[in-house]
């Protein structure tokens, strides 16, 4: 199913591109994409396309973590704020970079810990789009960026957004894991109900914070140990 959102190719669809989502995420978001704080933002969008703005990731990718991991398939969701805002980084998948791009400092320690937790060899591969196959919903509270200006795409209406999301499944779920790194996803993520779901909440990887409690907080381990609880195949990290 398709739902008309943004610009992309501007004077080849008008400004437009009909987004394909999966059905079950199309219904649950469907009349978010009516209201006017959508169309504001499909207005910022192509008027800075217009412009001759770099945005990341390309407009098809803006949704690529609902279309790699449906609602129905949803197991674990971990929050990131911003896309990266460097060439080539982004491809709509929170902490994610694709195929053979240097690994973002976060990245190379969500690596560091994974492997300390699980003994998951350590790669230079930076797709998760192998976690989102499995049921982890990398999903970012901004979907777009400008180059090189990190945060520039902030209280455009991708929040209102993305906090639907986290309120489709946070209500309509049950035994999810919520994994909350860093005080911004862990206030995005404030009203999830813990007795459905598994929040589990440290410090953000970044260099800045991770050796103030993200480094030894085994969340890996402890997903999949909580889905192995709830009689639900792990995520093989």
């Amino acid at each position: 199913m398709t739902t008309e959102f943004q610009p992309d190719q501007i004077g080849k669809t008008e400004g437009r591109v009909n987004v394909s989502l999966p059905e079950c995420w199309r219904h649950a978001l469907e009349s978010e994409f009516q209201k006017s704080y959508m169309n504001d933002l499909r207005d910022f969008l192509k008027s800075e396309l217009k412009r001759g703005k770099q945005i990341f990731p390309q407009p098809k990718e803006y949704f690529a973590a609902l279309n790699l991991t449906p609602l129905d398939e949803v197991k674990v969701v971990v929050l990131g704020q911003d896309p990266y805002h460097g060439p080539g980084q982004a491809h709509g998948l929170s902490f994610s970079v694709r195929e053979g791009v240097a690994l973002p400092p976060s990245l190379q320690n969500i690596y560091k810990e994974l492997s300390s937790d699980l003994g998951v060899p350590i790669t230079k591969n930076g797709d998760l789009s192998r976690w989102a196959k499995q049921g982890v919903l990398l999903l970012n509270a901004t979907l777009s960026v400008e180059l090189s200006k990190a945060g520039s795409h902030q209280g455009r209406g991708w929040e209102q957004f993305t906090d639907e999301i986290v309120n489709v499944l946070n209500r309509e779920r049950e035994n999810l894991v919520f994994i909350l790194w860093g005080s911004y996803a862990q206030k995005k993520g404030s009203a999830i109900d813990s007795k459905r779901h598994l929040v589990i909440k440290c410090p953000h990887p970044s260099p800045l914070s991770a050796h103030r409690g993200f480094f030894g907080s085994r969340p890996f381990s402890k997903t999949n140990s909580f889905l192995l609880s709830k009689r639900i195949a792990p995520i093989e990290w």
